[in-house]
């Protein structure tokens, strides 16, 4: 056993044993897992096989249904899903160039796999911490062929344009000649801050990737939802892609889980993270941002280094039983540490008073300076 799954082992270990949880979700053990799925599966219900049937035909179904497309294709990861809506963009439009942002998921966390695998190169669309404004696509300096829009853009913040603006960067990239892809990793719950339903905020792109286990509560896997034609491309290029799995129906049945349990719920996590980011603003030295927060998640720096604050938070749930917020990292300016936090079910038991309370017990268990 490796020194980083010890430490991680220990910190799942410690959670799974909280009453009390401000930031995350208790985490499911295998038998409880294996519950939740048996409980979505009909007696008569078969495996899937290499991509269609079982659970994972009626999958496709609800998400097309939720999202208002003609056709929708499982992926076992969003990383390949988007690869191909990439790729199936850049062949349709004869231009290599996709407009990203130097935040976006492609760039970030998946090893330039855009680049390396279809060709693609990238085209940076702003500086800015927030997605691009229509002025920033007209003013590009060379064509695109996918404009690629990441809602909300996490590693800005779970940052969201106002609907205006997101139709209005949407007509620029039309302008210009190019194809539109959501990166919709977390769009379930970006319709409360957009103010329209996910199928509206669908139907402004050519192709859209959800995932099913960020915010759903799923094991694994994504959905590319747009056109009969994309998606009859996207299971060619899921197979060439090694996606195209003997059985996944494990996956589908825990996706479809999520959407009937989590998914209601999504609104209420977005509203009561308003709630806590307030709280939390005003514990010594704290910044929350965005404030209020888009979705249920968003991020908090506080003036101590992260191990301190992650050895705080571990003692905390070892000892009390309670969860503040872990996964602590340095920012750029020594001494400040910032984390997300995602407000989800635990959470809601939790009025402003008990996050500062709890928030006090967490920050008496840290060095004194």
């Amino acid at each position: 056993m490796t020194d980083a799954y010890a430490d991680r082992l220990r910190r799942v270990t410690a959670q799974r044993g909280c009453d009390t949880m401000l930031s995350g979700v208790r985490p499911p053990s295998v038998q409880e897992q294996l519950a939740t799925i048996r409980a979505i599966a009909t007696e008569d219900l078969l495996p899937d096989c290499y991509g269609e049937g079982g659970p994972l035909d009626e999958l496709e179904r609800r998400v097309g249904a939720l999202l208002g497309t003609e056709a929708v294709a499982f992926f076992p990861t969003g990383t390949m899903a988007q690869q191909v809506a990439l790729r199936h963009g850049a062949e349709l439009t004869g231009r290599e160039a996709v407009g990203l942002h130097p935040l976006n998921h492609p760039l970030l966390h998946e090893r330039d796999a855009y680049a390396v695998l279809s060709g693609l190169r990238a085209v940076l669309t702003t500086s800015a911490p927030r997605n691009p404004t229509a002025e920033e696509i007209a003013a590009l300096d060379e064509p695109i062929g996918t404009l690629l829009l990441e809602l909300p853009l996490r590693d800005a913040g779970f940052v969201l344009p106002a609907w205006d603006e997101l139709v209005a960067v949407v007509g620029a990239a039309r302008q210009r000649g190019a194809r539109v892809h959501l990166d919709g990793a977390r769009l379930w719950e970006s319709a409360v801050h957009l103010g329209h339903p996910a199928a509206e905020i669908v139907a402004l792109a050519d192709s859209t990737y959800v995932s099913f286990y960020k915010s759903l509560g799923g094991h694994s896997g994504a959905a590319l939802a747009g056109s009969t034609e994309l998606m009859r491309y996207a299971r060619a290029w899921r197979h060439r892609y090694g996606g195209n799995l003997f059985q996944q129906w494990p996956a589908a049945l825990a996706a479809l889980a999520g959407l009937a349990h989590e998914l209601p719920r999504l609104p209420d996590y977005v509203t009561h993270a308003k709630v806590v980011a307030a709280a939390l603003a005003t514990l010594p030295g704290a910044r929350v941002h965005p404030e209020p927060p888009h979705t249920h998640q968003f991020r908090l720096w506080l003036p101590h280094p992260a191990e301190a604050l992650n050895a705080a938070n571990l003692a905390l749930a070892e000892e009390e039983k309670a969860w503040f917020i872990g996964g602590w990292r340095d920012a750029e300016v020594p001494g400040i540490a910032l984390a997300e936090v995602t407000v989800a079910g635990p959470a809601l038991e939790l009025g402003a008073d008990r996050v500062v309370d709890l928030a006090d017990r967490f920050l008496r268990r840290l060095p004194q300076r």
